[in-house]
């Protein structure tokens, strides 16, 4: 199926590389502007290039999403330039130590906080208003299997991603009348910088590619997907309902 995003206006966080990058990438190649936002300014660089190259556009937002206030004045600046966003994929997060609870320091629980959740939280709050102004808004909210298995030592991003989780399950439901659409995805194992530092001895090789990821999620963001408040298993290639912890 062909995916038709000509002039929409579309905003992916962590945008510089593995699924973001690649994501962004495939709604440029639809026909979207994107706006791209990522810490690493080299990353989003070699983005725009590779944009390019596909006869897309895109503009570079270089920030770091635990800078609440710059995550405010994105919102303003994206009304005063389009006026609207019909598309956004919250995909920045990361991942923590792989450790026991009673181990994991506290600054680096709260920074996977801030950075999974509470980033996440603002975003929503600073956009939100763009995307009802769009005529189809789609929000996608990656999640992870994380948020359900709860296996040892992933305490940390587990229990961020069961947030993020809540979170867009309760915006779906916030905006069940409107034309906004919300929905969190569950990439699975993927061949990403991410995974490599979870799990060191994993061959990438037996992983999915980023950018296959990528076209599994393009579809999400189309006007004619109405699914909403509910989770996307990538590897499935489908739907489901929200479940508890397995």
């Amino acid at each position: 199926m062909t995916i038709n995003l000509k002039d929409r206006i579309a905003l992916v966080t962590g945008a510089s590389r593995g699924i973001g990058y690649f994501t962004a990438l495939e709604l440029a190649k639809a026909g979207a502007h994107v706006i791209a936002c990522a810490r690493t300014v080299g990353g989003l660089e070699e983005l725009d290039d590779a944009i390019k190259a596909e006869g897309g556009s895109a503009t570079l937002v270089p920030f770091d999403l635990t800078d609440m206030q710059a995550i405010d004045r994105l919102g303003g600046s994206i009304f005063e330039r389009w006026g609207k966003l019909d598309i956004l994929v919250a995909n920045a997060g990361i991942l923590g130590v792989i450790s026991p609870i009673g181990h994991i320091e506290a600054k680096v629980f709260e920074k996977v906080m801030l950075t999974n959740v509470t980033a996440t939280w603002r975003l929503i709050r600073s956009v939100e208003p763009l995307l009802l102004k769009s005529d189809a808004g789609r929000a996608l909210v990656l999640s992870s299997g994380a948020a359900h298995k709860c296996r040892p030592f992933w305490a940390a991003y587990s229990a961020s991603k069961a947030a993020v989780e809540a979170l867009a399950r309760t915006w779906a439901a916030e905006q069940q009348r409107t034309a906004l659409r919300v929905n969190s995805i569950d990439p699975g194992a993927t061949r990403t910088s991410m995974r490599a530092q979870a799990m060191p001895g994993e061959d990438p090789n037996t992983l999915p590619h980023p950018s296959d990821v990528a076209k599994a999620i393009l579809p999400l963001a189309s006007p004619q997907m109405t699914e909403t408040g509910r989770l996307f298993v990538v590897r499935d290639n489908k739907f489901v309902d929200y479940r508890m912890p397995e």
